[in-house]
Parts: C-alpha cells; structure tokens; sequence
C-alpha cells in the first residue's frame, strides 16, 4: 500500500486532504461559521499542509494509514455516544412509566 502511494502522488495527496478534511471538520470546527474569506484562506493552508504530509507520506512515513485510524476512531466514538445517547433515553422512558 505504502509504495503503491508513492508511485501515485496525486492520489495520495487527495486522500490526505480529505482525511485532514475530515477530522478538521469533526474536532475542531468552532459551532458558528467563520467569513468565506478565512474559510478560503483556511482551505489552503490546509492544502499546504497537505503537500508536507505528502513529502512525508512518499518518503515512507504511515501518514494515510495514520489518518485512517484517527478517523476510524473518531467514527468508533461517535457510534458510542450514539449508543449512549439511545440507552438514557430508554431508561428515562422506563423511569416515566414506572
């Protein structure tokens, strides 16, 4: 997987920046929307950021893999606050009609 990625670079740095992406958007996303122009601005540095993860990426380094475990255990997380979330929500249901 690592040198198939290395022989596609433009893959590669697609994959990464959807991922980076990603867990942007789900951690660290402040709850009001911020101006398109620092939105743009954001994107890019972003998409620098991306090209260095990239160097590194093609020099040998687990980033996609390392990507992909953080987002599987970000998803891992949200599916137990959603499991969380339905079971309170059963027991206050039981408390009312007890």
């Amino acid at each position: 997987m690592q040198a198939w990625f290395a022989s596609n670079p433009i893959v590669a740095y697609i994959v990464i920046f959807v991922l980076i992406t990603y867990v942007y958007n789900k951690v660290f996303r402040v709850r009001q929307k911020l101006p398109l122009g620092k939105e743009i601005v954001l994107y890019i540095l972003m998409a620098m950021g991306t090209f260095m993860l990239l160097v590194f990426q093609i020099d040998k380094l687990p980033i996609i893999q390392c990507l992909l475990v953080a987002v599987g255990l970000m998803l891992l997380v949200r599916v137990r606050y959603f499991i969380e979330g339905r079971q309170k929500k059963k027991a206050e249901a039981a408390a009312r009609n007890s």
